[in-house]
């Protein structure tokens, strides 16, 4: 597609050159220049002008090669089929005038590989089929053109090979220099073991919440800390610790939804940022997401048998104009720190007022 976008330069450049052979028309070729004006400016040039248009009109890799050996073929095949009829004594010299197209095709314009064989194909095809039909040249001269021109043909074959290979490489390691930077972009945001936010990408997020515009009217906080967590790893051992957490953030992931962002903010504690939600509704994700912990079954041996793993939930909100995202923590902490007061396993505060 790069190669579509800089199609009307080449068109430009290519044609002003193809164009300014008119004065080597009319000094070689002087018995046979007004025909070769006529191909020259009459069809070569408006056919480039199309082949711009229709490039704007269906960008594709597959017109721009088509359109590509209708500019090389037609290149060759116009001024050499005026000047076969031609009795200049120059034909030889002017014959190798078509050596600029040939590299114009390859190195120019840069069809795709197989494009420039069969492009080169019927280019020589052409040149080859000219001169030997002008008469103007024994066998021995004509056999030295055919080397020529296929010699030159695969010397631009290799060239057009290597350039490719080297595209292609080039554009792997673009993808993968991305891919890369895309994995190492989430794993400096995103916490290895849970999958979720880390703190770091929390003020990112914050940015987003607390514009300037003030886009973003009102903001809900929920803190969660698993229960007894502590306990736990010392009687279950840090690989189903590890597993604890993995599953209950989880959990939490599916209960909040597109209704907000999660982070791990600490050991198992996680922070819920919950954009255009109100107090009410926060509340009602919390619980849901409290009753659906609980309901997950992970057992906890180091409390009375039957006990499974809670988890306490502490929530503030308010205004973005009038509340910091550093407020709404202080207050979602110290929330969480009454939920842990009055039993855990509870959402605190247990209606939460309207601001």
């Amino acid at each position: 597609m790069n190669r579509v976008r800089l199609a009307l330069v080449w068109a430009i450049v290519g044609t002003l050159i193809y164009d300014m052979v008119y004065f080597g028309d009319r000094t070689m070729m002087a018995d046979v220049f007004p025909q070769l004006v006529i191909v020259r400016f009459g069809i070569f040039t408006p056919f480039a002008l199309f082949s711009v248009v229709a490039l704007r009109r269906w960008p594709s890799a597959l017109n721009y090669d088509l359109l590509a050996v209708g500019v090389a073929v037609l290149g060759v095949l116009l001024p050499m089929s005026v000047a076969m009829r031609s009795g200049s004594p120059y034909l030889f010299v002017y014959q190798n005038g078509n050596v600029a197209a040939f590299l114009f095709f390859v190195i120019a314009l840069r069809p795709r590989f197989v494009t420039i064989l069969i492009g080169l194909a019927l280019m020589c095809a052409v040149q080859f089929t000219t001169t030997k039909l002008s008469g103007a040249f024994d066998d021995v001269v004509y056999t030295g053109i055919v080397t020529f021109y296929v010699t030159l043909a695969i010397f631009l074959t290799i060239s057009a090979y290597i350039s490719e290979h080297k595209d292609r490489l080039n554009f792997l390691n673009q993808l993968r220099g991305s891919l890369l930077h895309s994995q190492l972009e989430q794993k400096s945001e995103r916490d290895e073991l849970t999958g979720l936010f880390n703190r770091h990408s929390l003020e990112r997020v914050r940015s987003s919440v607390w514009r300037a515009d003030g886009g973003i009217p009102c903001v809900a906080i929920v803190m969660l800390d698993i229960d007894r967590f502590k306990l736990f790893n010392d009687v279950h051992g840090h690989m189903d610790g590890d597993g604890c957490i993995r599953a209950v953030c989880h959990c939490i992931s599916q209960e909040i939804g597109a209704s907000g962002t999660a982070f791990r903010f600490g050991g198992e504690e996680i922070l819920v940022l919950l954009p255009n939600v109100d107090c009410e509704a926060a509340f009602a994700i919390a619980e849901r997401t409290r009753i659906a912990i609980e309901a997950l079954g992970i057992r906890h041996r180091g409390l009375d048998d039957g006990q499974v793993i809670t988890a306490s939930l502490g929530i503030a909100c308010g205004e973005t104009s009038r509340q910091s995202l550093g407020d709404l923590l202080k207050t979602a902490d110290a929330a969480l720190y009454e939920a842990k007061r009055h039993g855990r396993n509870t959402v605190f505060p247990p209606r939460v007022p309207p601001q």
